[in-house]
């Protein structure tokens, strides 16, 4: 009798751990067909999302009453699913000016398996769970499981701690729906079939996450007033890169020219949504604030001095 693990049958009925057909050749194939290749590859992800926009939108429903409730989003995953969750936090702060705290990501192994992978962290439900208790998650706040596997111990477990401190939970997983059976408030499964190379979720996989990714925190911040038309205007002025990015969306969004742009802004404390204001509603950067208070941070509606619509 075969003394092999559980785990080696469970990894048979995966999805993303079968091969693909279309792919069988790559290894001898010339480099224009393996290019070719992993780009119908990739195509066939980007598709994969298109199924479940229903689930993303319920899902940024919850997130945006946690973030008005004053809760925070934590995404939770380990590998690549784990780096994808700390990129996506990591860049909200910069493109929506967020508090650092309001989106987080938590990743198995900790700070360096961000840059050189930790053999073994990942194959504890006990570490999920830890990881969510030092990160202090209450019932205010937004988890969010990343496995494209659906099945990652340190995710799972995460997962559940959340759910027994009354969090909202979600997950991101790249196999189908059908199989899904975890305990969750909302799923998200792009069903990416087969990866080009079996198993390696750093492709299909990865790219779909990142593609549902963007659109939680995106869409998510969007609902908040953190854009105006489809410009960010909530970013941070923290590098020069930025600074300038500033100046253009305000030239852009009112139509004056570089250096009332620069002098607006010095006005408005660095603040594109304050300048914005002074210069369409044409008030003092004082008033402008006031608006966009008045507002909850909508540019239109302070602009014309209303509240957006409960």
């Amino acid at each position: 009798m075969s003394d092999r693990p559980a785990l080696f049958d469970e990894l048979k009925t995966l999805t993303t751990e079968t091969r693909n057909p279309r792919t069988l050749g790559i290894d001898t194939a010339p480099l224009a067909e393996v290019i070719r290749l992993l780009h119908e590859e990739d195509q066939i992800a980007v598709d994969a999302v298109g199924p479940e926009l229903p689930y993303i939108v319920q899902a940024v429903e919850i997130i945006e009453r946690a973030f008005r409730d004053g809760g925070r989003l934590f995404y939770v995953g380990a590998g690549t699913s784990g780096r994808l969750g700390v990129l996506d936090a990591s860049e909200c702060p910069p493109t929506f000016g967020t508090d650092p705290e309001r989106v987080q990501g938590l990743i198995a192994g900790g700070h360096e398996a961000m840059f050189r992978a930790q053999e073994g962290a990942e194959d504890h439900e006990s570490n999920g769970a830890d990881a969510i208790d030092a990160a202090g998650v209450t019932d205010r706040d937004v988890v969010c499981g990343i496995a494209a596997s659906r099945r990652t111990p340190y995710v799972v477990g995460a997962v559940a701690r959340a759910r027994e401190v009354g969090a909202k939970t979600l997950f991101v997983t790249c196999n189908p729906r059908s199989q899904f059976t975890l305990d969750v408030d909302v799923a998200i499964c792009p069903d990416v079939g087969p990866e080009p190379i079996m198993g390696s979720t750093r492709m299909k996989s990865g790219t779909a996450t990142k593609l549902v990714l963007n659109a939680l925190t995106t869409a998510t911040m969007i609902q908040l007033g953190k854009v105006y038309e489809n410009m960010m205007v909530d970013l941070q002025m923290t590098n020069l890169k930025l600074v300038e990015r500033s100046k253009r969306i305000v030239m852009t969004a009112t139509g004056v020219d570089y250096d009332q742009a620069t002098e607006t802004l010095d006005a408005a404390g660095g603040h594109v949504k304050t300048a914005l204001v002074m210069l369409l509603a044409d008030v003092d950067a004082e008033t402008a604030g006031e608006r966009i208070r008045h507002a909850d941070g909508f540019v239109r509606h302070a602009i014309a001095g209303t509240r957006p619509e409960s």
